[in-house]
């Protein structure tokens, strides 16, 4: 009988994919970003999945030790593999992202490697790149210590020039100029960028990056003046544990000159600062690059676990029956839907917007080669703001999914306690959300202070500069129906986004002194950052839809999923929105009954739309979220493997349980 009802399941499973309403695999393209992307992405999921060696099913269940050694053994493995089958630098990237394990690859690859491209010069890259291309050094990011972390200039760390050898010195003064959290630095780094204060004839010039290297390449031992390890275990089981994150410390440390990363600055043979005649913003090249890779993750990791979350709503029934019937999908309640199909539709906004963000990291890096700095301190917010919303955002709705799932989705096997575990520290690395985002608020300040002067307002706050229009402007919409109107849309969110930032901006100009100001202000300046990027967020969901998208009915489905997160936002966000003036109640209650139509419209093609994202089951990894539906027998099958039910009587039942059971336990007199 369990069986029957297993296949029912996946018949029914195979029946929602039969009824949706556009073509699959042309919204796979519009995903994935083209033909070619998807079938690339096809292969390397394939090649990972069939290959043993990267099994990660069993990643929760053994020891730390065990799970760094697989790691390494992981990392190993694919390199020989994409050394053997000549992969281009795109497919080694998706074999890396399919095998799912965070490891030390994952700083070499991301951040040692952009370092040195961006802030070393062309004979330090064709020093050391070649080297880390070959992995025959393994390098790190050494910035963040355990007194600082966002606060980057208030590093520790010092590098001493000293003439008389031509050498830095390096040295941790302090326990808290530790470096701490580096990942891949507590055990399988060889080399490092270490970001440290460079002192040269007795001035302190501030934070500058060097090539440390911090093991022998013999024997893996570090080097004299170097004590380093791993920091200790993470939250969750598997998940991040893989990673070792380190602690690093110097005694009087030597290293060459020519080791200080000199793109920007130098120091002379002499001991002299001198900066280069490279501009010192190429530098946020490099950030924008980081930060664009870190909203691509976010959208990942938000779809992996939607799709989980909707697969399985599909599957569980619950309730609805008042006369021996069939009980009711957990998908067709619009509670359920309420709170799935909004994560749904912002992990197609995250992929968009990530998508914008590559152009822009082109874009940006052209200009600044070209000596173009105008777009810089827009992109500056994109980046910042965007990384803040989307990773808060992604962290939120894993957890939420988890909770969508039931009772089930607490279990291991379900996938997402790992994944939130391994998502939720991009809340606070690469600069901590609120930071950023107050960062964010600051330009916008800027901005607004500047809107009298003539200076035009460029790229994503452009509308600013449409302030007269938009400060008085009057909502249009008379029906639920005109909600759908993207120019309605893109109206009130850019009205709601500049109304609070200029207010906000009369707001501190009352206080005492602008320091002050911001410090009152803070928690609305938080909000009036987070009203941009929202808006950036749906200008290009927006623009997205406007495109000319092949496909039966996928236009129409982006469509309905833009709308669902524009009005989602809308909803959440409607107190700013109300107190803005930008609408009025009763259009705010015509928005919340539009978004309840949006959600049956989505209903019928929910799991064709995860469906969509093309993930195997082995990137997923999730009995919950497997594309066949067949859950019950899997999280049956994946109960007996867990350690605990290796014996059928446990170990301590003779030490323990049978004295209990048998009143033989031994009573202390008092």
């Amino acid at each position: 009988m369990a069986m029957d009802a297993a296949a029912a399941d996946v018949d029914h499973l195979a029946a929602e994919r039969a009824a949706a309403g556009f073509d699959v695999e042309e919204m796979k393209v519009a995903w994935a970003g083209s033909r070619h992307a998807v079938e690339v992405a096809d292969r390397m999921a394939r090649l990972v999945a069939s290959d043993p060696v990267f099994r990660k099913d069993n990643r929760t269940m053994i020891s730390r030790k065990e799970l760094f050694k697989d790691t390494l053994r992981k990392a190993a493995h694919a390199w020989k593999r994409i050394v053997e089958l000549r992969l281009t630098e795109e497919e080694a990237g998706l074999l890396r992202l399919y095998v799912d394990q965070p490891g030390y690859v994952d700083l070499h690859w991301g951040m040692f490697v952009p370092a040195i491209k961006g802030q070393g010069t062309e004979e330090q890259q064709k020093k050391w790149l070649p080297l880390a291309y070959k992995f025959q050094i393994i390098g790190c990011y050494a910035q963040t210590e355990l007194g600082h972390g966002s606060n980057v200039q208030g590093l520790e760390t010092t590098a001493t020039f000293d003439p008389k050898t031509d050498e830095f010195v390096i040295h941790s003064p302090t326990l808290t100029s530790s470096k701490w959290w580096p990942g891949g630095l507590g055990k399988a780094s060889t080399h490092a960028v270490v970001y440290a204060r460079l002192i040269t004839e007795g001035k302190d010039y501030g934070i500058h990056g060097f090539i440390v290297q911090l093991r022998s390449l013999e024997d893996h031992s570090p080097l004299p003046g170097v004590t380093l390890g791993d920091i200790g275990g993470k939250f969750g089981s598997g998940a991040y544990n893989s990673m070792d994150n380190g602690v690093l410390r110097f005694d009087h440390v030597r290293i060459p000159r020519d080791q200080m990363l000199m793109r920007l600055s130098q120091v002379t043979r002499e001991g002299k600062y001198v900066h280069s005649d490279v501009p010192k913003q190429l530098l946020y090249g490099t950030m924008v690059f980081v930060r664009q890779a870190i909203v691509a993750d976010a959208s990942k990791a938000l779809s992996r676990a939607v799709c989980i979350a909707v697969r399985y709503s599909a599957i569980r029934k619950q309730f609805g029956s008042q006369d021996g019937g069939p009980e009711t999908q957990v998908l067709n309640y619009r509670t359920q839907q309420s709170r799935l199909f909004p994560l749904l539709a912002s992990a197609y906004a995250f992929r968009f917007v990530g998508e914008w963000l590559k152009w822009l990291y082109t874009d940006v890096t052209q200009k600044l080669e070209a000596k173009d700095y105008s777009t810089l301190q827009e992109a500056h917010a994109c980046t910042a703001g965007l990384k803040a919303v989307t990773t808060s955002a992604t962290a939120d709705a894993i957890e939420e999914c988890r909770k969508l799932c039931g009772g089930h989705g607490y279990l291991n096997s379900s996938g997402l306690p790992e994944l939130f575990a391994v998502y939720v520290p991009a809340c606070t690395y690469e600069g901590d959300n609120v930071v950023l985002l107050l960062q964010v608020a600051k330009i916008l300040m800027k901005t607004v202070s500047q809107l009298n002067s003539g200076k035009q307002p460029v790229g994503t706050m452009a509308y600013m500069g449409n302030v007269q229009y938009l400060m008085q402007c009057k909502c249009a919409v008379n029906t639920a129906e005109d909600w759908l109107n993207p120019a309605f849309i893109q109206e009130a969110f850019e009205a709601r986004a500049l109304r609070m930032a200029v207010n906000c901006a009369q707001n501190i100009g009352q206080a005492a002194n602008q320091e002050d100001g911001f410090s009152e202000r803070s928690p609305d300046l938080l909000e009036v950052a987070v009203a941009h990027i929202q808006l950036i967020i749906v200008t290009k969901f927006i623009e997205k839809v406007q495109q000319d998208i092949p496909g039966h009915g996928v236009k129409e489905q982006l469509q309905n999923l833009c709308n669902v997160y524009a009005l989602y936002i809308l909803h959440k966000h409607l107190g700013d929105f109300l107190a803005t003036g930008c609408i009025t109640p009763q259009q705010g209650a015509l928005a919340n009954e539009q978004l309840g139509k949006l959600y049956s419209q989505v209903r019928p093609n929910a799991v064709a739309l995860v469906d969509a994202f093309n993930y195997t089951d082995h990137y997923l990894g999730s009995v919950l979220g497997r594309y066949d539906g067949n859950v019950y027998p899997a999280l049956y099958e994946e109960a007996w493997k867990d350690p605990l039910n290796e014996t059928v009587v446990p170990e301590g039942y003779h030490e323990y349980l049978r004295p209990l059971l048998k009143q033989q336990l031994r009573l202390s007199r008092l």
